[in-house]
């Protein structure tokens, strides 16, 4: 059970399926005769405000920005080895989706050396681009976040050290 202080505004924070937001503040709001605390995060890059029950919070995942040392974790399994497996399209879409919803850096990043492409390399399918473009969004977004740079310095960040892999 989330404290109402435990995300103070101003706070960025990461909802699995959305990825980083920005606490507004906490309001309590009364919704057909129950009283609820809620706190609200606004997500500037899909222009969505979304309120999260205070009591409900860890229980959505709702988290903190990831440590710099989780971030670095992150960014190791970025120069792993790919580990794509050789199942249908299909079923390696599913894993990939709910490891990027899973809001876990490390997943995410695996997601996007996964399926990242050098230029030597076959070409993707769309859905495979599309996949790889929402993974390298989420995990450069909470990396512009902890590093405080822009989203597009954090994104070049990433692709050169999976060029460099």
């Amino acid at each position: 059970m989330a404290k109402s202080s435990e995300f103070g505004t101003g706070d960025y924070v990461v909802y699995p399926t959305h990825g980083v937001g920005r606490v507004m503040g906490v309001e309590t709001q009364e919704i057909s005769d129950v009283t609820l605390e809620l706190i609200i995060i606004k997500f500037e890059k899909d222009r969505m405000t979304l309120r999260v029950p205070v009591n409900k919070a860890h229980e959505s995942g709702l988290r903190k920005l990831s440590s710099r040392k989780m971030m670095d974790s992150a960014l190791t399994t970025l120069k792993g080895r790919s580990r794509a497996k050789r199942t249908m399209w299909s079923r390696r879409a599913q894993e990939y989706e709910a490891k990027i919803n899973s809001g876990d850096p490390v997943s995410i990043a695996e997601v996007v050396r996964d399926l990242h492409r050098s230029a030597d390399q076959p070409d993707q399918s769309y859905s495979e681009r599309q996949m790889y473009q929402a993974a390298l969004d989420r995990l450069a977004r909470e990396l512009a976040a902890v590093e405080k740079i822009d989203e597009e310095a954090a994104a070049q960040k990433l692709e050169e050290l999976l060029t460099a892999a």
